[in-house]
């Protein structure tokens, strides 16, 4: 199947480039090119691509303007782009639905990856990214209680998936962990993402910790599961890879 893409930057030359590379996989196709954020809203919603590159700062909208717009009214998945990893920005693409965030001096190789990664339906932070994201969360003070209404939907094993998740394991990786098989994982990705009204993994993270199933660590120390996950729950987490 042929990954549809939409790409938006106002620099003319990076938006050409970025097309070029991703037009030149036999897996993927550039259907349109836009120069600001309305241009990419209007383009998403006209021809239902799979994938959206935005760049952070464009005229009119800007990209997380347009990447809320999109997560909100389209099933197209987004992947934000920029010459910044200003926490500021992370933070406020994540939570308008972004499943990507990759800086532009990201290789070749890595943007045609992002884009398959996140036509799958799943996620990627580029890694100075992901770093920003930790750091936040272990800044902050841990939850008292654990949102057991909000936990409450899943089972002990999806909730157990979820804390995975916030490890930033891969399925695999869960699967080892659990033993299980990949499959079984899959599962209950599935439904953590869909009980708790998730788009990928990387909201799932937001949602481990906001949600005080993850205890946020002094900087520097593993994030460790809330003492609510009881004496059968896994055990502290590395940091998200």
């Amino acid at each position: 199947m042929t990954i549809r893409v939409v790409v938006a930057d106002d620099q003319e030359l990076v938006r050409s480039g970025f097309a070029m590379i991703l037009d030149a996989q036999p897996d993927i196709e550039v259907v349109a090119e836009a120069g600001d954020g309305k241009q990419a809203v209007d383009a998403v919603r006209r021809l239902e691509p799979d994938v959206a590159l935005l760049d952070i700062r464009m005229p009119v909208l800007d990209g997380i303007g347009a990447c809320r717009e999109i997560s909100a009214r389209t099933a197209c998945r987004t992947v934000m782009l920029t010459t910044f990893d200003s926490d500021a920005y992370v933070y406020e693409a994540l939570h308008a639905g972004a499943s990507g965030f990759l800086l532009k001096d990201v290789r070749r190789d890595d943007l045609v990856h992002a884009v398959r990664v996140v036509a799958a339906g799943d996620s990627l932070l580029a890694p100075s990214v992901a770093r920003l994201l930790i750091a936040e969360y272990t800044s902050r003070p841990a939850a008292a209680v654990v949102d057991e209404r909000r936990l409450g939907v899943l089972t002990a094993r999806e909730r157990e998936t979820l804390l995975h998740l916030a490890r930033g394991l891969s399925n695999a990786e869960i699967a080892a962990a659990m033993v299980v098989s990949d499959h079984t994982v899959k599962t209950h990705v599935g439904n953590v993402l869909s009980k708790l009204g998730l788009r990928d993994r990387v909201q799932a993270v937001i949602c481990a910790y906001e949600t005080g199933l993850v205890a946020p660590s002094p900087e520097g120390a593993p994030p460790s599961s809330s003492p609510a996950q009881g004496r059968n729950g896994p055990a502290g987490n590395p940091p998200l890879r």
